[in-house]
């Protein structure tokens, strides 16, 4: 399984954990970066072993080559000394360092495939934490966003469960409804004081009539002989 594999892995089980746990976005966010980094620092050491595996190998091949030469040197040495026996030996010794050294190179060319993919997968999760984090930035706004625009929700009472501008309405309402009344009792009085200024009116023309009615008696009673 690929280092991206396993943190895939990962990382779903952590963030389904949490999203389970109703976590914060920035708690989940935060947690992601740190698991990717960890798998970084886990796949730089993969890529690191790889690597010192791959120099290993090398230098073994190296030596079972250099093994070969020797005892082909030897072979040659004692064929010349007439010691035949000898130099199969030394024959079938530097034959088995070969294919030590043939083995090694194979198993070497499979092991810097191996370490290209490794690091061809490190610089990828590089890639992908960096742009996590910018991505962090981002996201850590757009929460502050939403957070803001759900108290505003609560505030304004358009959430299901009404809020304090619900109260300030009703308040509105029982404000411009002792408005309306003390304008009505208002109009009622204004009314009362024409009809009594009306009325007084009426009074006081009674009282001239009268008044004008006296004199014209008196008057006469004083214009007629005694």
């Amino acid at each position: 399984m690929s280092i991206l594999d396993r943190l895939s892995r990962l990382l779903r089980a952590n963030v389904n954990d949490m999203i389970s746990k109703a976590e914060d976005p920035g708690k989940i966010i935060d947690q992601s970066l740190r698991d990717m980094r960890s798998a970084y620092t886990e796949a730089r050491t993969e890529v690191a072993e790889a690597m010192s595996q791959n120099i290993k190998m090398e230098r073994e091949s190296n030596i079972n080559r250099k093994l070969a030469t020797e005892y082909e040197k030897k072979a040659e040495e004692a064929l010349r000394g007439g010691r035949e026996d000898l130099a199969r030996e030394a024959l079938r010794r530097a034959q088995n360092h070969k294919d030590l050294a043939a083995g090694f190179d194979e198993q070497r060319a499979t092991q810097t495939n191996t370490v290209d993919q490794l690091r061809t997968q490190l610089r990828a999760l590089e890639a992908k934490i960096d742009e996590m984090e910018s991505k962090k930035t981002l996201l850590a706004a757009r929460q502050k966003t939403a957070q803001a625009g759900a108290t505003l929700d609560r505030v304004s009472g358009f959430d299901k469960a009404g809020g304090a501008m619900d109260a300030f309405d009703e308040m509105e309402q029982k404000v411009a409804g002792m408005e309306d009344r003390n304008k009505a009792m208002s109009d009622l009085r204004r009314e009362n004081d024409i009809d009594a200024q009306l009325r007084d009116l009426g009074r006081e023309k009674d009282v001239d009539d009268a008044l004008a009615a006296l004199k014209a008696r008196v008057q006469g009673e004083q214009s007629k002989p005694g």
